[in-house]
Order: C-alpha cells, then sequence, then structure tokens
C-alpha cells in the first residue's frame, strides 16, 4: 500500500472520534434528498413507486458501502477515491472520480443554499431567494474555516436534532395517517393515498427508473465515511460499525418516512417548491408544526451543505496531495484545515446562487440530476476500485484473512452495485426534466480524461527535454 500511509496525511489532524464519523455520514444523508426530492420522486413515480424506488436506492447504496468498508479499512486515508481508482484502475480515473467527486458536492452544497433560499419564502415571501442562500453561505463557509474538530462537534449537534425530528415526523404523521391524531379539515387517509388515486403505480414502472437518479442523489453523503477516514481514530474498528449502523438506520428513516409521506400526501400535490414534510403538518392541526418542520428542514439542509463544503475541500486537498492539481489546494492552516481548497469550493458552489435568481423550483431539479449522476459515476469507481483491488491482492499471494473487513460474495457484490449504477445513469435519459444530466456529465467525464492525458503528456515531454532525450 506504498503512497497510501500516514505520512501524506501527516497536515491533516485525525481528531474525529467515532460519534462524530457516524452522525456527519448519516447528516450527510439526510437533507434535501429525503426534505425536498421525495416531493418530486412521489409526483412522478406514485405512491408504490416512491417507496419501490427508494427500496433500490438503498440496496444500491448498501453494496456500494460494502465495497468502500473493504478498501477504506485497508488505506484510510482523506478523499480516498481517487486514490484507490488512481492505484486499482488507472491515473486518469482517479483524476476523473477525484473531479466527479468534487462536482457532486459543490452542485449539492449550492443546491442547499438554492432550497435553504426556498424554504425561507415561507416566512419572508418579500426578501428574494439569494439574499438568504449568500447569507447561508457565509455562515457554512465561518463553519469549516476554523477546524476539523469544531466542524465534526458542529455536525454531530445538527444531524442528531434532525435524526431525533424525523423519528417524531413517523410517529405523528403515521398517528394521523391512522386516525389517532385528528387531520384538519379532512379525515385520516388511511390508506386510501396509497391505494385510491390510481394505485401504487399510477403512472406505470418507467418512471420508477427515471426517478432512480433523483434517489441515488437522496442516498449520497453515506459515502462520506470514506472520505474522513485519513482524520478519524482508530479507522480500523471505527469505519465497519459507522457503515453497518449508518446503512441500516438511514434505510429505517427513509423507507418509513417515504410511508408515511405516500400516506398522507396525495401524489399529485407533492412537488419540490414546498417540502412534502411541511404540507403533512399543514395537514394536521398542530398549532405551528408545519413553521417547526420548516426550521427543522432548513437546519437540515444547512447541515448538509455543511458535510459537502466539507467533502469537497477534501477531494480538493486529495487531489492536491496525488500531485493530479496544483500543490497550492493542498495547503493547510494550522489547524488542518485546506484554506485554499475551502475557497474554491465555496465559490463555485455559490455559482448556483444564479438558479435562484432564475427559476428556482426547475433548476433545482436539474441541479438535483448533476449530483446524482455525478455520485452515482463515483459510486461505480468505488465498486470497480474494490473488485480490482481484491483482485490484485489475491494475484499477489494475499490472504483473504488478513483484510480486517472483507466485502462479502466478491465478486457477485461489486458485479450487482456497478450494474444498478449503470441502470441508474441510463434512467436519466427518459425524464426530460433530468436528461440534460446527461448532457453536462459526459462530456464533464471526458473533459476530465483528456485534462489528464494533455497535463501529462506535456510533463513527459518536459522530462524527456530536461534530460536531454527530446528534441534539440
Amino acid at each position: 500500500m506504498s503512497g497510501m500511509d500516514d505520512s501524506r496525511q501527516n497536515r491533516l489532524k485525525r481528531t474525529m472520534k467515532s460519534r462524530h464519523l457516524f452522525m456527519i455520514s448519516l447528516g450527510g444523508v439526510i437533507g434535501t434528498g429525503l426534505f425536498l426530492s421525495t416531493g418530486y420522486t412521489l409526483n412522478q413515480a406514485g405512491p408504490g413507486g416512491a417507496i419501490l424506488a427508494y427500496l433500490v436506492g438503498g440496496l444500491i447504496m448498501y453494496l456500494v458501502m460494502l465495497c468502500l468498508g473493504e478498501l477504506s479499512v485497508a488505506m484510510p486515508v482523506t478523499g480516498s477515491f481517487p486514490a484507490y481508482a488512481a492505484k486499482f484502475i488507472g491515473p486518469a480515473t482517479g483524476f476523473a472520480v477525484g473531479w466527479l467527486y468534487w462536482l457532486t458536492w459543490v452542485v449539492t452544497v449550492g443546491s442547499e443554499f438554492t432550497a435553504a433560499g426556498l424554504l425561507m419564502q415561507r416566512w419572508f415571501p418579500g426578501v428574494s431567494v439569494w439574499i438568504w442562500s449568500a447569507l447561508f453561505a457565509v455562515l457554512l463557509f465561518a463553519l469549516n474555516a476554523f477546524s476539523v474538530k469544531f466542524f465534526a462537534e458542529s455536525e454531530f449537534w445538527v444531524a442528531g436534532f434532525k435524526v431525533v425530528v424525523i423519528v417524531l415526523f413517523i410517529l405523528l404523521g403515521g398517528a394521523a395517517m391512522f386516525g389517532i391524531i385528528p387531520m384538519k379539515d379532512q379525515a385520516a387517509p388511511m390508506l386510501g393515498n396509497l391505494f385510491d388515486q390510481g394505485g401504487l403505480f399510477p403512472n406505470g414502472f418507467l418512471p420508477v427508473l427515471f426517478t432512480m437518479i433523483s434517489v441515488n442523489f437522496a442516498f449520497s453523503g453515506t459515502e462520506l465515511i470514506g472520505v474522513t477516514a485519513g482524520e478519524t481514530e482508530n479507522p480500523d474498528k471505527v469505519i465497519p460499525r459507522s457503515i453497518r449502523t449508518v446503512v441500516w438506520r438511514t434505510m429505517f428513516f427513509f423507507i418509513l418516512a417515504i410511508f408515511v409521506l405516500a400516506g398522507l400526501v396525495p401524489w399529485q400535490e407533492a412537488g419540490v417548491v414546498e417540502s412534502p414534510f411541511v404540507l403533512v403538518f399543514d395537514k394536521i392541526g398542530i398549532p405551528y408544526a408545519a413553521d417547526i418542520m420548516n426550521f427543522v428542514i432548513l437546519t437540515a439542509l444547512l447541515s448538509v451543505g455543511n458535510s459537502g463544503l466539507y467533502a469537497s475541500t477534501r477531494m480538493l486537498w486529495a487531489l492536491a496531495e496525488e500531485n493530479m492539481i496544483s500543490p497550492w489546494l493542498g495547503k493547510t492552516t494550522k489547524s488542518g484545515v485546506p484554506l485554499n481548497a475551502l475557497i474554491i469550493s465555496m465559490l463555485v458552489a455559490c455559482l448556483s446562487l444564479l438558479s435562484s435568481v432564475i427559476a428556482a423550483d426547475t433548476v433545482y431539479v436539474v441541479l438535483i440530476a448533476i449530483s446524482g449522476f455525478a455520485v452515482v459515476a463515483v459510486w461505480m469507481g468505488i465498486v470497480a476500485s474494490q473488485f480490482m483491488f481484491r483482485r490484485q491482492f489475491l494475484r499477489n499471494g494475499g490472504d483473504i484473512r488478513n483484510l480486517k473487513y472483507r466485502t462479502p460474495l466478491y465478486p457477485f457484490v461489486p458485479i450487482l452495485a456497478f450494474v444498478l449504477c449503470s441502470v441508474s445513469c441510463i434512467g436519466l435519459y427518459f425524464d426530460p426534466e433530468q436528461r440534460v444530466a446527461l448532457y453536462y456529465g459526459i462530456p464533464f467525464v471526458v473533459l476530465c480524461y483528456l485534462i489528464y492525458y494533455l497535463k501529462n503528456r506535456k510533463k513527459k515531454g518536459a522530462a524527456l527535454r530536461s534530460s536531454g532525450g527530446g528534441p534539440e
């Protein structure tokens, strides 16, 4: 594992504890993907389609995490994905994976700013979305600029708050659906919204396929466990435990929450302008419950933006450490924060504030699609890296019992994960609203490979000239 030891981590601090890692990865998931884009999925795929889409998305996420566990325990480095892909697939792929993951999170951070601004419209309809978005951007930059420990501690408490609220939502929403708590101006729907509004799949099965990217976007964030590996105490013990708990608790929260949403909100009413969670509390006659939920969701969005800014910053730092981009982006402060990488990530994320000036709700779906495509491409890189790593490990005479964490059912798990991720990307083509993600995403991947090869050809040419082997 040469080149992947702690010597390259000497400027980052191993200050994250098990509780931080668990909450950061769980907090990275519980954001717009759950609180806002579930409305889009429910509207497109219907109640049964939405539940099925999230079950399949959860399976994909679980398979990817099984592969990531083996890699991140064997090689716990910060911003791990490009390093794994570079070592076991090829340096150009590592370069592309790094930039794709960076793109995933800067677009996500931007979409969180936009979504947070949209939510503020409930209380301040006269104030432009972009003003709130800009204020939140300044706040998150400050949280990330202090230290890793400060970031981890703040994220721990905010993520914990989100978890408590989701549990309350599931309990209260479930009680309202079955008539235990009275609903405002209407009778309890029981299971009527699931079966009586055109059935479980009112638009057929095809929408399940083309909503998969937004569903995968909703589950993105679990892989933050791999990004934080280089700043975690005792990674060989902490990472496997975090993977197990995050995967099952994420599935629990998502599936139960989607079931309650589908039961209380007719699929025709769901969308992305207002959170379906807020719609639910509007329907329940609890005073100020909808406003409280709006505040909770706002906090959740900022929490994901916080995690996303951390992830995108560490990815630029990791690319600089691998000598794939300028070493200027690898410089850190005394407290271990890659400030230059943080500034660049924030500036690009803020470009999405333009969406809040144009048509926030329309552009939001496009941002989700681009981010979803990028994260699925990164997941494909992770499972392919694990497949190649295990094959190389065995070919070199390695004993599988020496791996502290092993991906089960190899090679079935990485192959199935790769195929399911590919199907999700194909599904994008069938949705006119999200198809644009392919038009941006595929050229972006091609551009990454092109830049890498052109950059390396220049380096080789310069090396040959300096050694006297080049042309006179």
